[in-house]
């Protein structure tokens, strides 16, 4: 009889809810879907194989720390260190004027960030869809002196995740990959049919 720790990674999607409609991500991208990922925590006995699960697909590449962005990707990495006995760190989301996409930056605060140096990191988030926060959070990272040795997510939507961990040759680390087109404004076929943004 499977027991909780055989849960399939498909099971993680009746943690969230899924909508439909016109959606602005984080990176500026748009798409036809959004996950609501803040349930995904609500209930941690539910979520808490998966993450044994994606804790030993991320064991062999001898982390020192588990770094995700806040907020799901912080809470994931917390317990992502947890369960390896490993160190947490986490970056705080910073909005900033610049136009176009990725307008937004993560930085780790203050008392973090001379104790990372050298460390051996994951970065982590709940799920990578365009790879906003992931990335941004690797330009923070290496400007703090440490040295990123893999990618984990619960979940990919789409293919930008796995286009991002190629550019900067990282292994990345998975549970689920669910397809999702992601489009450039300019380039979106709701914007081009007239479909407001929700």
């Amino acid at each position: 009889m499977p027991t909780d720790r055989d849960q399939p990674p498909h099971q993680l999607l009746s943690l969230v809810s899924l909508k439909s409609g016109h959606f602005r991500l984080e990176s500026g991208h748009h798409a036809d879907a959004w996950l609501d990922l803040d349930q995904l925590f609500r209930r941690p006995l539910a979520l808490r194989p998966f993450i044994t699960k994606l804790a030993a697909m991320l064991r062999p590449h001898r982390i020192d720390t588990v770094c995700g962005p806040l907020t799901g990707g912080a809470l994931l990495a917390q317990s992502l260190a947890t369960e390896l006995g490993v160190e947490f760190a986490f970056a705080e989301r910073i909005e900033t004027d610049r136009a176009g996409l990725y307008p937004v930056d993560y930085r780790l605060p203050p008392g973090l960030r001379s104790r990372i140096g050298g460390k051996r990191v994951a970065v982590v988030d709940d799920a990578i869809s365009a790879g906003s926060a992931v990335r941004a959070t690797l330009v923070d990272l290496a400007l703090c002196g440490a040295t990123p040795v893999a990618l984990g997510a619960l979940m990919l939507i789409g293919p930008r995740a796995a286009s991002l961990a190629s550019e900067v040759h990282l292994p990345l680390e998975r549970l689920l990959e669910l397809p999702n087109p992601i489009w450039e404004p300019i380039e979106c076929p709701l914007c081009a049919t007239g479909t407001p943004l929700i």
